[in-house]
């Protein structure tokens, strides 16, 4: 590994880059953002140096001239983001940046353990397995594993499907209060998409009356002509719920009565995720 020029700051260490040419590229596209795109080149370059880093160093190795690192580097320190060493050899992680990184360490461990959950869950059953939320009239996936079998079906997290037709957005909706389901129900488009799907209100509520005494939604071909889903609701450890966890199959590979068998299987999982949740939504 090359080692960086010495700065013409006398009192500046010379260390190797972790890797030049990768934050090179990526702080001259940054640089395209303004002075948003400026501060976050600088922050990347000083989180990627094992050692301070002066402001013509972070000038060159940015791409920027020295007055406007200069400024830039003048506000995040104002703002505790950066921050000169105590050899005052050049700058470093302030002690604003050094919390928010621990801050998204301590988020992102839950969202990794969620997905693990999921993950098992898809490789117990063979199937694929999501956790979503519910939206006005949609529901949002927010974590999702597709199965690694043919005919699988693919979605991405922040994918969005319509809440009246779906596993999940049944099941959240059939948990509401009365007057809040008949409020969201009244407001949503109750398209058809398939032979199967609900589009009267009073059948609907039928449907979402079944499904709050079982706490088990059900699509039965109804947003997709072909597939099957089940869901159950997540219960944070103040017992509200946060969202609902599903599998959803090919009907071929995986008939209703089959799915519906594996409902245990889900609870168990969903129990697990509920565990990753402080609190739900009051």
């Amino acid at each position: 590994m090359m080692a960086k020029k010495p700065s013409s700051d006398t009192n500046s260490l010379s260390k190797p880059r972790k890797n030049p040419g990768k934050s090179a590229q990526g702080a001259n596209r940054l640089l395209q953002f303004g002075a948003m795109g400026k501060a976050f080149s600088i922050l990347e370059t000083l989180t990627g140096n094992e050692q301070p880093l002066s402001m013509a160093e972070l000038a060159r190795e940015t791409g920027m001239t020295k007055p406007t690192a200069h400024r830039i580097i003048s506000v995040l320190a104002e703002l505790g983001f950066v921050e000169r060493d105590h050899g005052k050899r050049g700058y470093v992680e302030g002690s604003r940046l050094i919390q928010f990184a621990l801050d998204t360490l301590r988020a992102t461990a839950p969202r990794n353990m969620r997905h693990a959950v999921l993950r098992t869950l898809s490789e117990e059953t063979g199937e694929t397995c999501n956790f979503g939320i519910l939206a006005g009239a949609e529901v949002i996936y927010l974590d999702r594993v597709e199965a690694n079998k043919p005919l699988g079906l693919r979605f991405e997290p922040g994918s969005m499907v319509p809440a009246h037709c779906s596993a999940i957005g049944k099941l959240l909706l059939s948990l509401e209060t009365p007057e809040r389901r008949e409020t969201l129900l009244r407001a949503m488009p109750l398209t058809r998409y398939t032979k199967n799907t609900i589009t009267s209100i009073s059948a609907l509520q039928d449907e979402l009356d079944k499904s709050c005494a079982d706490e088990l939604g059900i699509d039965n071909q109804e947003s997709i002509l072909g597939v099957v889903c089940i869901a159950v609701p997540v219960r944070a450890a103040d017992g509200n719920v946060v969202g609902g966890l599903a599998m959803s199959a090919p009907e071929a590979r995986v008939p209703m009565d089959m799915a519906l068998g594996l409902a245990p299987q889900l609870r168990k999982a969903a129990a697990k995720l509920g565990k990753t949740f402080a609190k739900g939504p009051s």
